[in-house]
């Protein structure tokens, strides 16, 4: 079934859209590649040394690549824009046609008004003026929000906006919601009825007591200024749930948990004004509130958008015309005590419509959702952001590191489904030979191609840390053989430490004597090959955008499988927000 998705001013979408044959022959040449290459995209780079990673490369690309500085590094290598190549030597074809490649297969990731944009310029053209402050984003929905996620929750709010007007729905699921900065930006800023679902009970807390400090914001500007704009009504305060999504559960059983949020949400937030004095403390006594993103959300108010058109267009600080546009990833905590839905005590029949949305929703919870709204004949339209593809489960890994487990055991009545991974969701990748994807893969998936290319152009210091680490890899090695690849945690400011330093910090994070010898010719020789180790980490980087673009075209071909097209939207502005993709599917009416 064919699903038309009105392009807007703010939202460029993925062009051309590829039918299904264009898609299954797509993943084909995918796996084909990405199989080829597996030894570069499977290595960890502090292994350069201890296996001897530089000489599984073919032996025409080593000389060619060995000499080159860090900028043509990242004009000749990553930047796939780049059309003033430069060769200081003839490149071997083999090489090029993996350069090429690489690019072509790839899912493009500039959106289209910022493939302009000033070269060298990080941020978006809105935080030219203020580089912290969204001149686009209304400044209620700024407090508390860092500049990527305020450039995130408008673009994605704009684009659930017209999710909604297009499927008539009013009403929003927002999967893992964390502090709610998106939850509020659809709920007061765009007027949308909204539950957000959130696994971390200390986070659905600060969700709440944010939403009252911005009623109180609201409340105090309306007494200065006089306007004759409406207060939100509790009609159309978002509704917080505390509760942790079941990958394996049922679509029933995930609306049943959504309808208990009359009962299981925080109260209706009061006009509050913000204490530093208590949130310092607060913050203090927990650890700063980081955003998580695990679950879903939903309403259960039914309000006419159209009685509040008016003032939800002053709250949004956007324009009548433009509110019919479309405009780390993350911290995965296990979950404390969350509500558990006895499904005996609610019912199914007449649970209204709505559009799922979830932003950078970690492992498998973007799979998850994706077949919820499959299965789900509430669920009208959904946005999936996803991340961490590190935690997503396959076959040959269904227990990867990070993964959240269930809290608690399932509740009488909740029997999960047979188990199925978030990688592969369709039964044509399933299918092919090539498909299998390791965990250091998707783990590159995650990586940031823009900011790398950034340090290369820069030179930056930053770039000697996989060396480092690399060279403290075969002492541990030699002490300990069967220490591989222990984790030793970021070393703060590690590549301004003379590397004696940094060993000796690194070996005591690894149970090691911080004075174990090391031969200074030894680590010489390795720190000069420092050039080599910025190549070798740049071509598996080149396979990153390509990991990406399997898993999501997965993700494409589950839904065109199961009767629904998809679109892909390169919606944020990649140098400012990596994980940058949005898939957008929408049923059409019966």
């Amino acid at each position: 079934m064919s699903v038309e998705l009105t392009a807007a001013q703010d939202v460029e979408m993925f062009t051309p859209s590829l039918s299904s044959q264009q898609q299954r022959e797509l993943a084909e040449r995918l796996t084909t590649f990405l199989s080829q290459f597996s030894h570069l995209s499977d290595s960890f780079i502090i292994e350069f040394f201890t296996e001897d990673l530089w000489h599984t490369l073919p032996s025409s690309w080593q000389p060619v690549l060995q000499d080159l500085s860090y900028p043509q590094i990242a004009d000749l290598l990553l930047d796939a824009t780049h059309g003033d190549r430069k060769y200081p030597s003839v490149w071997p074809l083999s090489l090029l046609a993996f350069r090429a490649t690489a690019h072509a297969l790839a899912f493009p990731r500039e959106c289209g008004r910022e493939q302009g944009r000033t070269p060298g310029s990080v941020k978006p053209e809105e935080f030219q003026e203020n580089q912290s402050q969204s001149s686009l984003l209304g400044h209620i929905f700024r407090k508390h929000v860092k500049p990527k996620k305020q450039h995130e929750i408008r673009k994605l709010g704009m684009l659930v906006k017209q999710l909604c007007d297009q499927t008539d729905c009013s009403r929003v699921v927002d999967v893992g919601s964390g502090q709610g900065h998106l939850t509020r930006f659809l709920s007061f800023g765009l007027g949308l009825t909204v539950t957000a679902i959130e696994a971390d009970h200390t986070l659905v807390a600060v969700a709440s007591r944010f939403d009252g400090q911005l009623l109180w914001a609201l409340e105090k500007e309306k007494q200065k200024k006089n306007c004759s704009f409406q207060l939100p009504t509790s009609q159309s305060f978002p509704r917080h749930v505390a509760g942790w999504v079941n990958p394996k559960a049922s679509w029933e059983a995930f609306i049943k948990q959504l309808s208990t949020a009359d009962s299981s949400s925080e109260a209706h937030p009061t006009p509050s004004g913000p204490s530093k004095k208590r949130l310092r403390s607060s913050e203090h006594r927990r650890g700063r509130p980081r955003e998580v993103q695990t679950h879903g959300s939903t309403d259960s108010d039914g309000r006419s958008r159209d009685s509040e058109s008016s003032s939800q267009h002053q709250l949004s600080g956007r324009t009548s015309e433009e509110q019919t546009s479309s405009g780390d990833c993350c911290s995965c905590l296990q979950p404390v005590c969350p509500e558990l839905v006895h499904p005996e005590e609610n019912s199914l029949p007449g649970y209204p419509d709505f559009v799922l949305t979830g932003l950078h929703a970690c492992g498998d919870l973007s799979a998850t959702l994706l077949r919820h709204f499959v299965s789900c004949p509430h669920v009208r339209g959904i946005t999936s952001v996803a991340c961490c593809y590190m935690k997503i489960t396959t076959k040959e890994n269904p227990a990867p590191p990070g993964l959240v487990e269930p809290p608690a055991l399932l509740t009488p009545g909740q029997e999960p489904l047979p188990s199925e991974f978030g990688y592969p969701m369709s039964s044509w990748v399933r299918g092919l030979s090539g498909h299998r994807l390791s965990y250091k893969a998707r783990e590159g998936a995650c990586h940031a191609v823009e900011d790398y290319v950034r340090r290369l152009r820069e030179e930056s210091e930053l770039l000697r840390t996989h060396c480092y680490r690399a060279t403290l890899e075969t002492f541990i090695r030699d002490t300990r053989p069967d220490l591989r690849r222990a984790g030793i945690q970021t070393i703060k400011k590690a590549h301004l430490l003379p590397f004696t330093e940094y060993a000796r910090l690194g070996l005591a994070r690894v149970g090691l004597p911080p004075e174990l010898p090391l031969d200074p010719e030894r680590v010489e020789t390795m720190l000069r090959q420092q050039g080599r180790v910025v190549v070798y980490f740049s071509l598996a980087l080149l396979l990153a955008p390509v990991v990406e673009t399997l898993v999501l075209l997965d993700r494409m071909i589950y839904l065109q499988e199961n009767g629904v097209d998809s679109q892909l939207v390169a919606l944020f502005d990649p140098n400012f927000s990596p994980r940058n993709f949005v898939l957008v599917a929408l049923k059409p009416r019966e």
